[in-house]
């Protein structure tokens, strides 16, 4: 009776060992195998689970290495942060990323800490066969990088943005973005003009193959214009206008020789243009809700 007593409370006491039981250490070693997202839905679990989940030892898994010699792959440092969450947070803000490289900010998504990046309208190739005065770079308030550059007048517009394809975090999927805004009507350039035109095409590509194309028109859906095109912008938070151009994945294994992603932005026929503002073109993941 004695025996079985004791191996019943034995029974009784290995059952009610909890997960969170562990060590902090151990419970950190795990977490830090996971995710930004999960390690944040970890730490609601108990307060055994917070401690860990909120130690350095995970975050600073989560926080980008160093990136090789001549290759843009991190955001620069946050101002100074008193735990490896704070700094891993403060990567995130992409509102303040310091711009980097000559016109290009760099920033983490947050739960998954993959890199964004936004090209600025400096470091885009824009059409200049009508002339060098057809563009004009200008102040403007909202603008991330301090200036735009505004179309004054041209008939041809093609314009693009283009990254090593190193830079973007491999396994991930990304869209890129064209942000832009347009002048107001009776304005003192006379507000915008051709940007309505149903002739207006986006594509990605990867090495020089186009992975993802659309059909777009830069109006917003009340805008008027051309109608039954497949993409339209959205209006951000920031007030800019933003435009789905397409997407791509990068694959986990690395490429053998160094690729350019090209993202751009066609408006076809030789109509007059004016008016179109470009913030510039953003690198995005993609992102699963829920």
């Amino acid at each position: 009776m004695a025996a079985q007593a004791a191996s019943s409370g034995g029974a009784q006491a290995t059952a009610a060992t909890q997960l969170g039981d562990l060590p902090e250490e151990c419970l950190a070693q795990a977490i830090a195998l996971t995710s930004p997202r999960d390690a944040c839905r970890i730490a609601a679990v108990s307060p055994a689970f917070r401690a860990a989940a909120d130690s350095d030892h995970v975050w600073r898994a989560f926080l980008p290495r160093e990136s090789p010699p001549a290759v843009l792959l991190h955001p620069a440092p946050p101002p100074a942060a008193k735990t490896k969450k704070e700094a891993y947070l403060g990567l995130c803000d992409a509102a303040n990323a310091a711009a980097v490289d000559g016109g290009i900010r760099v920033w983490l998504e947050r739960s998954t800490g993959a890199r964004c990046y936004s090209l600025s309208a400096r470091r885009l190739s824009l059409p200049w066969d009508d002339g060098e005065f057809c563009w004009k770079f200008t102040p403007h308030p909202r603008s991330r990088f301090g200036e735009v550059a505004e179309l004054v007048d041209c008939t041809c517009l093609d314009i693009y943005g283009t990254l090593p394809s190193s830079s973007l975090t491999p396994a991930t999927t990304y869209a890129a973005y064209f942000v832009y805004g347009a002048a107001a009507e009776g304005g003192a350039g006379g507000g915008h003009r051709g940007l309505s035109y149903p002739d207006q095409e986006t594509a990605v590509s990867v090495g020089g193959r186009v992975v993802d194309s659309h059909d777009v028109c830069l109006l917003p859906p009340d805008g008027g214009g051309a109608a039954g095109v497949r993409r339209r912008p959205r209006r951000r938070e920031d007030g800019w206008w933003e435009m789905e151009m397409g997407r791509l994945v990068i694959n986990a294994g690395g490429e053998t020789e160094e690729e350019e992603v090209t993202a751009s932005f066609e408006v076809l026929g030789w109509h007059p243009k004016r008016g179109l503002l470009v913030e510039g073109i953003e690198f995005r993941p993609v992102v699963a809700h829920g």
